[in-house]
């Protein structure tokens, strides 16, 4: 079975830093490019941060500075450094596996729709 756990979340002040991490089983991580997602509450979940096969990354604009995403495929697992947490970055993140990505283009990483595993997500809350 095909699993994607997160891990990591919690209540951070703004300004502060969290690292997720994102442990696959069933499935080698080294097969896929990976991506975390953000989901603000009461929007629309987005992709802010992905990471080909070759460790080229695809960061949106809104996190350049701020977030990195690194792989350890020996251990299967993905993860997101966030530093310099604002009250906007509260919400849920989910990590999720595409398909396999070399190189500085990767059309589409941004859509839902070119990522077929997901974790089940976890909770990061931004508050003093």
């Amino acid at each position: 079975q095909q699993q994607f756990v997160e891990s990591g979340g919690g209540l951070v002040q703004p300004g502060g830093s969290l690292r997720l991490s994102c442990k696959a089983s069933g499935f080698p991580l080294d097969d896929h490019a990976i991506a975390w997602f953000h989901q603000a509450p009461g929007k629309e979940r987005e992709a802010i941060i992905c990471i080909g096969n070759d460790n080229y990354t695809y960061p949106a604009d809104h996190v350049v500075g701020r977030f990195t995403i690194a792989r350890d495929d020996a251990e299967n697992t993905a993860y997101l450094q966030m530093n310099s947490l604002k009250a906007e970055d509260t919400g849920i993140y989910y990590c999720a596996a595409g398909p396999w990505v070399a190189g500085p283009i990767f059309p589409g990483w941004e859509r839902s729709s070119a990522y077929r595993y997901w974790g089940q997500g976890t909770q990061v809350t931004v508050s003093s």
